[in-house]
C-alpha cells in the first residue's frame, strides 16, 4: 500500500508539472527546476496521503537525483545496482512496514539497566538491524540468552557478523510478525508508529504475565506505559516500558 501511494504521488506530481507547462506555454523539457518543483509537489501529495516521513524525503529527492544521474551518463547497471542495494537494506520499508532504525549505544545501556537480574533470561529484539545493540547486551549479560529477528538481507548479514564469538546471541532471518513471543522475558522493538497497535495486540496475545515489552521512541497508542526512560543520546530517545 505504501509503495502504491508513493507511485501515485510521483505520477500525479509529474502530471501537475506537465499541466503547468501547458498552461504557461513552456516546453516540458527535463531540467533541475522542474525536477525540484515535481519533488515538492510529490512530497505535498505524500503528506496529503499520510505517507510516513521517510517517504516524504524520498519524494523530495527522487526526481532531482534521477536527473543528476542521467546527466552524469552513468551506465544502466549502476542504477540497477543502487536499486538492488536499497532493496536489500530497506526490505520492509518498501513494503510499508518498518524502516531501518539503529539503536544508539546509550539506548543499549538504558535497556541493559532494565533487564531483570535472573539467570536464563530470554530477550528478543524484533527488527534487530545490524545487531549492535544485541552484541552489547550479550557481552554484558553472559547469563542471558539474546535473539535478534531481522528480515532485510544486508542488515541480517551484518547482524550475523556482529554475533560472532557470542554463544548467547543468535540472529534469525524471519518476519517479526511470525515470531512467537511466548518464551521471552523481555521483548525490545524499534519499529514505527504505524505498527505499534499491531505489536501491542501480538504482545498481549503471546507474552506471559509479568514479562516486559520495551518500545524505543514509539509508544503504543492509548496505552499508558509502566515507565518511560529518557535516554541521553542525540536523538532524544525514550524507551516506553509495558508490563504484561
Amino acid at each position: 500500500m505504501a509503495a502504491l501511494k508513493a507511485l501515485a504521488a510521483q505520477l500525479l506530481a509529474w502530471v501537475l508539472v506537465a499541466a503547468g507547462c501547458v498552461v504557461l506555454g513552456r516546453p516540458l523539457v527535463p531540467s533541475l527546476p522542474l525536477a525540484v518543483v515535481q519533488g515538492v509537489l510529490a512530497a505535498c501529495i505524500g503528506v496529503l496521503l499520510r505517507s510516513e516521513r521517510w517517504w516524504i524525503a524520498i519524494h523530495l529527492l527522487f526526481s532531482p537525483a534521477l536527473l543528476a544521474a542521467l546527466r552524469l551518463d552513468l551506465p544502466p547497471v549502476f542504477a540497477l545496482a543502487v536499486l538492488a542495494g536499497l532493496t536489500f537494506v530497506f526490505w520492509t520499508t518498501f513494503r510499508g512496514e518498518v524502516p531501518l532504525f539503529l539503536s544508539s549505544r546509550a539506548a543499549a545501556d538504558a535497556l541493559l539497566d532494565l533487564l531483570p537480574q535472573q539467570a536464563g533470561l530470554q530477550v528478543v529484539d524484533l527488527g534487530a538491524g545490524t545487531g549492535g545493540l544485541l552484541r552489547r547486551l550479550a557481552q554484558a549479560r553472559p547469563d542471558a540468552r539474546f535473539t535478534g529477528i531481522e528480515h532485510a538481507p544486508l542488515p541480517y548479514l551484518a547482524a550475523r557478523l556482529n554475533a560472532r564469538g557470542l554463544a548467547n546471541l543468535a540472529i534469525r532471518r524471519s518476519d517479526l510478525w511470525r515470531r512467537p513471543l511466548g518464551g521471552q522475558d523481555v521483548v525490545y522493538a524499534f519499529l514505527s508508529p504505524r505498527v505499534m497497535p499491531r505489536l501491542w495486540e501480538k504482545a498481549r496475545a503471546e507474552m506471559r504475565p509479568g514479562t516486559l515489552l520495551v518500545s524505543s521512541s514509539f509508544p503504543v497508542p492509548d496505552i499508558a506505559p509502566e515507565q518511560v526512560i529518557e535516554v541521553p543520546d542525540r536523538r532524544g530517545t525514550r524507551l516506553f516500558c509495558y508490563r504484561m
